[in-house]
């Protein structure tokens, strides 16, 4: 592998540079904030643990400088850009910055939230500056849609960071923490100043690492179902889990039928639940489905059976 030239990463003039020849201007609607600062993305790339073999798609690439800091390690990498100008000048500051590694990388024009399939291997690395406004759903679409990212790093507002890496009993643990929980193990990986960003956001960022689960977790119960018990969990999160649960349950006392089943107290709040807790709950509420659907139908066949031998009876 030849080593890009010292300067290929773009700076705070390059930046400038590039964005005034785009006639570009960071937008608040989808939350650009661009790094300019070298040492923070190559920061970002070491601590993503990103390695020469690695695979990495990175969502919102920007101008670029994280997608080049990401080329200076990894075998390839693939960014999924869905603003049209953006997407137009990336490949070219690829190939002008760093030529010897352009033949590495692939663009996908698209909003990541519709992305399915990428081109080349499949992503082995997910690392990305992901815009605010969309950081959670991007991140638990690429998890669910490409079981092969192993490591995951993003760079997100401070409070999402605490979101997704809190853990139950937390003020901030909710919906975003089960869900991340279920893919993988997350946890906080540092914190970046507002100073390398341009322009500089009003808020804090923070880094979240999440490793897949080595192995699925064990429950019969489907992630949609799981998922269904977390959103209803914390629609009403100041609410027992057996008011909670009710309307996803079909009444407060089928509710209870499955928290009691589950090993969880009825009186219990989302909050201190853990992902595994919730696919029991889920698991307990199939379970308890599927025999009511046996019961009905051995019911509708006993019908049957008794209003054949009546017509027979009456011929």
């Amino acid at each position: 592998m030849s080593s890009p030239t010292p300067d290929a990463l773009l700076g705070p003039a390059d930046i400038r540079e590039l964005a005034a020849a785009l006639g570009v201007r960071p937008t608040k609607q989808r939350g650009q904030n661009f790094v300019i600062d070298a040492n923070t993305v190559r920061r970002i790339v070491r601590t993503a643990q990103v390695r020469p073999d690695d695979v990495v798609v990175e969502v919102g690439p920007g101008l670029g400088s994280l997608t080049l800091a990401l080329l200076e390690v990894a075998d390839r990498v693939t960014a999924v850009e869905i603003d049209d100008v953006l997407a137009a000048a990336l490949p070219a500051t690829i190939t002008a910055r760093m030529p010897e590694r352009a033949e590495r990388f692939a663009l996908v024009h698209s909003d990541a939230m519709h992305v399915t399939d990428l081109p080349g291997p499949a992503p082995t690395a997910l690392v990305a500056n992901l815009p605010y406004n969309v950081a959670v759903p991007v991140l638990l679409h690429m998890l669910a849609t490409f079981p092969s990212i192993d490591r995951t790093l993003v760079m997100v507002q401070s409070e999402v960071a605490d979101r997704l890496a809190a853990a139950p009993g937390s003020k901030v643990y909710g919906v975003p923490s089960v869900k991340a929980n279920w893919y993988a193990e997350v946890k906080r990986a540092g914190a970046i100043g507002r100073n390398v960003f341009w322009p500089a956001p009003n808020v804090d960022s923070g880094l979240v690492s999440l490793v897949r689960r080595t192995e699925p977790l064990k429950t019969t119960a489907s992630r949609a179902e799981v998922f269904a018990v977390v959103d209803a969990a914390f629609a009403q999160r100041r609410k027992t889990l057996r008011a909670a649960l009710a309307g996803w349950a079909g009444s407060a006392a089928a509710a209870e039928t499955a928290l009691v089943a589950a090993g969880v107290s009825p009186q219990a709040r989302g909050e201190s639940l853990t992902v595994e807790e919730f696919a029991r709950i889920a698991e307990n509420k199939a379970a308890e489905n599927k025999a009511a659907e046996n019961k009905a139908a051995e019911n509708k066949a006993v019908g049957d059976e008794a209003a054949e031998n009546k017509q027979e009876n009456t011929a």
